[in-house]
């Protein structure tokens, strides 16, 4: 794999689209022509395909080149939302707005839900909590303003509004022989077999529980702490995972890990807002709220 391109040549390749020049996007990003012409021939080198075109009256972006700004402005937007994150993260107790969300929510959904909180409330300052659900609901009924959970039940004592859906998925490492079966996989079936999970107190595991029960159910092979580690353990052929289907969409779009189809079992859940039951959210915490609410109603 070639050497990744920074930031900041992207940004300047998605300058030049946006505003129609490379001087133009030089003097939006502060810096000067020929050093931008540099950066961008940089950039050329590094990917291996002529971006701009070059002529006495200007530059434009190649096809290649448009294909390469679409995409960075992608990686730029995924950028954003990790820096929001980090920033939450970061602020911690200090901040205007405290809440707590579950892993899945908070790698997946929670950033571009704060992008939105921000461009509507740009003084908010947000303090997040990232745990598993059981822990979200802990920290909301010890004050936290808002908590985010994934489990299928209500935890005791809070109030809840569902903010997206999600379905767990049966995934295995290609060289897995569920790779290539041809049939769907039974609750029986996966039950009786050792698997990669997550820990108890997680939605995702807890969700599984459920979906399990009235079977005889073995033993784990793993119990890990997060989406990362499990994902980790299953791509190099510990044993099948189920998880999120947003914790693994790159995986499988990548082929570095195949779902097995189920029959039978039901995987599906609802991802929740919380808070503690005969308080209403105010302030950052409803408009927050709102932006959630309104997302599960664009994306049922």
């Amino acid at each position: 794999m070639s050497e990744l391109p920074d930031l900041e040549s992207l940004r300047l390749l998605v300058d030049v689209d946006r505003l129609g020049s490379l001087g133009q996007a030089a003097r939006a990003g502060g810096i000067a022509q020929p050093s931008a012409s540099k950066r961008i021939s940089l950039l050329e080198r590094r990917l291996g395909l002529p971006l701009l075109e070059r002529t006495p009256r200007g530059s434009t972006l190649t096809p290649q080149g448009a294909m390469v700004s679409a995409w960075a402005t992608q990686v730029l937007s995924a950028a954003e939302e990790l820096m929001r994150g980090v920033e939450a993260v970061r602020h911690g107790r200090a901040a205007h707005l405290h809440i707590a969300a579950s892993m899945t929510v908070a790698e997946y959904l929670l950033p571009r839900w704060l992008g939105e909180l921000q461009s509507r409330e740009s003084a908010v300052q947000v303090g997040l909590d990232v745990q598993n659900s059981a822990e979200v609901a802990k920290l909301v009924g010890g004050g936290v303003e808002l908590g985010f959970v994934e489990g299928p039940s209500v935890p005791a004592g809070l109030t809840s509004r569902v903010v997206a859906t999600d379905r767990l998925v049966v995934v295995v490492a290609p060289g897995h022989p569920w790779a290539r079966r041809r049939t769907p996989l039974l609750a029986a079936e996966l039950a009786a077999t050792p698997l990669v999970v997550r820990e108890r107190g997680s939605g995702t595991r807890e969700t599984l529980d459920l979906a399990l029960a009235g079977h005889a159910v073995a033993a784990p092979r793993l119990e890990l702490g997060s989406n990362a580690a499990v994902k980790g353990a299953a791509r190099e052929g510990a044993a099948p995972a189920v998880l999120s289907g947003y914790a693994v969409e790159t995986e499988l779009a990548t082929g570095r890990l195949v779902e097995v189809a189920t029959q039978g079992i039901d995987l599906e859940r609802r991802l929740r807002a919380v808070w503690r039951r005969g308080s209403t959210p105010t302030g950052p915490a409803a408009t927050l709220l709102k932006i959630t609410l309104s997302a599960a109603r664009d994306h049922p």
